[in-house]
């Protein structure tokens, strides 16, 4: 719907002054703090992209994954039998497999990610996108994380990136696909939204702020901009999609106030791991120690969290 499109605008003072709001929101404390962070545990996408992955790491991620939190912490907090994981486990497709029989050896049922589509940088032709796509979704992964070319939404390509999108969401067959938009490389709002709304359009599952290794990754201004091209899509169409803030998410803190911004913008009913994921690695340690705090009165020492 390029008329859709045409007509996007986007008040760029009243974005930034909003978000400069909700950098001062008071945050929750106590059992209500305990609350909202096991909430965010549940939602996090526990990542491992890095040159020297190998799959003894890939195993100790997907351990951490299925207790993402000490046992005794939970049982101290009651909610040791509430089977509480993270969202997925995110990986590169060449270490797909090593997670797939990571999590079925321990009995578990998280999914595994892969990012794919030429991912950072998105510069490879779509054929190759494609393949790695396919084979991503071959070696088990039932999510991917794709990549957009930004020069497409630098150049208001928009016919083209649809395409590519609708292509890829062709490709990923049965399994859910997250569309990355690089926010940072966009040169604008009006860019974002836009994006965002194409992105919807070609059948994304999720949309994703970032791929984490941007100069500028999730802001709350863009975060503001795609949930309110989210709601906007959800009212024209009746389909709800997802949405996943990535890169320099670090703490407990930070965490709990993305949560507060999607429920107020789009509702209780997407603080669930099946519309709502924080792409993370670094996260869910100092969720940890928060936790630990609040059960034990005193700060973790490195050897009481290790697998952190």
């Amino acid at each position: 719907e390029l008329g859709w499109i045409s007509k996007v605008h986007v008040n760029r003072p009243a974005v930034v002054r909003h978000a400069e709001q909700i950098k001062k929101w008071r945050t929750v404390k106590g059992n209500w703090q305990v609350a909202w962070l096991l909430k965010a545990v549940t939602c996090i996408d526990l990542t491992t992209l890095s040159g020297d992955d190998t799959p003894s790491n890939v195993h100790r991620l997907c351990f951490k994954a299925k207790h993402p939190i000490r046992e005794d912490l939970l049982k101290a907090l009651d909610m040791h039998d509430k089977g509480i994981t993270v969202g997925a486990v995110c990986v590169y497709p060449a270490r797909v497999t090593d997670a797939v029989n990571a999590l079925k050896a321990a009995g578990c049922n998280i999914p595994v990610a892969s990012v794919a589509a030429g991912f950072p940088s998105g510069q490879t032709p779509l054929e190759t996108k494609l393949a790695e796509i396919k084979l991503a979704v071959e070696y088990g992964a039932r999510e991917i994380d794709i990549v957009i070319s930004r020069s497409l939404v630098l150049t208001g390509q928009w016919e083209d990136l649809y395409e590519e999108i609708r292509r890829c969401r062709e490709a990923c067959g049965e399994a859910h696909m997250k569309t990355i938009l690089a926010t940072g490389e966009l040169g604008s709002l009006a860019n974002v939204y836009k994006a965002s709304m194409i992105a919807m359009m070609a059948g994304s599952d999720f949309i994703k702020t970032s791929t984490g290794k941007e100069v500028e990754n999730a802001t709350f201004p863009v975060g503001v901009v795609m949930m309110r091209a989210i709601r906007e899509f959800y009212w024209q169409t009746g389909n709800k999609v997802g949405f996943k803030p990535a890169g320099g998410i670090r703490t407990a803190k930070d965490a709990i106030t993305w949560l507060m911004l999607v429920k107020e913008e789009l509702g209780v009913e997407w603080l669930t791991p099946e519309l709502f994921r924080l792409g993370a690695s670094s996260l869910l340690e100092d969720i940890e120690k928060q936790i630990f705090y609040h059960v034990t009165g005193s700060s973790a020492r490195q050897h009481d969290l290790a697998m952190a």
